[in-house]
């Protein structure tokens, strides 16, 4: 096996920061949108947005993990670049494959939240032909 060396996790960095900022540009607009149905909930009392606003947490839990463990991946990271430096190098590398775990669950949600969403906006895509098919 090669030698893990301090490099190797800190190629990660700019990677996981830029999901980072990907995960929480998801989570503001989610929060965004959560507040516009919130109102417009209380204002009418329609079972359409009570749906999405149920779809809209759900896809808010699966950020939420997501952001989670792409944060925990980044402190195993870090750690594992500490235990490099300390010279425990066969912790160094169990630590970094924990991190590359974390990241790779981080990658599966993402996976199943764009899913949803995509599902979401069927619906959404379905209920406009409807609407264009009666009109005709």
């Amino acid at each position: 096996m090669e030698q893990l060396t301090l490099t190797t996790p800190a190629l990660l960095f700019s990677a996981i920061s830029l999901i980072m900022l990907a995960y929480t540009n998801r989570f503001l607009a989610y929060a965004s949108v959560i507040r516009s149905l919130h109102d417009k909930f209380l204002k009418e009392k329609d079972d359409v947005l009570l749906r999405q606003i149920q779809n809209l947490k759900q896809r808010l839990y699966l950020t939420k993990w997501m952001q989670i463990f792409g944060i925990t991946s980044l402190l195993f990271c870090v750690l594992t670049m500490f235990l490099i430096y300390i010279d425990y190098h066969t912790i160094a590398i169990w630590a970094f494959g924990l991190g590359l775990v974390l990241l790779l669950i981080s990658l599966a949600l993402l996976i199943k939240e764009i899913q949803i969403s995509t599902q979401a906006l069927q619906h959404h895509i379905a209920d406009i032909e409807e609407h264009l098919k009666g009109g005709k």
